[in-house]
């Protein structure tokens, strides 16, 4: 019994039909690597950012930021555009060590917009004198060639409730 050209012709039909299924699986294990190597460049930015701001380095805990009069933030006070205008914002509220108390980000999701664009949301926490304040953000980042910076910052005030010991 010979290979008809049927059979090859179906045969050759089910290895294509495959192939782009093989294809797209490796592209997503790819694009998963990916995707951690670029949360890990974030989460270093972030981590960076905590440790300046417990250092009480509001220059330092900005390097994060997108340095151009693009940059927005977005509070409970308004919009604050450009590097200047978020620098001058985190100056007036946080004007010395003991406002800035002491730094937790926490609880964060990552959410890849496309190879040089992220979105990040979580909580942060600040413990400090009179009382704790804390609450949640929303980042959106982007990709220059130094590096992951902040493009647009959303941050909000939110009263958690309190944990029992």
């Amino acid at each position: 019994m010979g290979v008809t050209w049927k059979s090859l012709v179906f045969g050759s039909l089910a290895l294509l039909s495959i192939f782009p299924s093989f294809i797209q699986e490796r592209s997503r294990a790819t694009q998963a690597e990916d995707q951690s190597a670029e949360r890990d460049a974030i989460r270093s930015v972030l981590n960076a950012q905590q440790a300046a701001w417990n250092r009480g380095d509001v220059d330092a805990f900005l390097v994060g930021y997108w340095q151009s009069p693009e940059l927005t933030f977005s509070g409970s006070s308004g919009v604050s555009r450009g590097w200047d205008g978020v620098r001058d914002r985190y100056k007036k509220n946080y004007p010395d060590r003991a406002a800035m108390g002491e730094l937790d980000f926490s609880d964060l999701e990552f959410r890849f917009l496309g190879k040089d664009a992220a979105l990040v949301l979580g909580k942060w926490h600040l413990k400090r004198q009179p009382a704790d304040i804390g609450g949640v953000f929303t980042l959106v980042w982007r990709k220059f060639p130094a590096g992951w910076k902040i493009i647009h910052d959303h941050t909000s005030t939110v009263a958690f409730p309190e944990s029992n010991p």
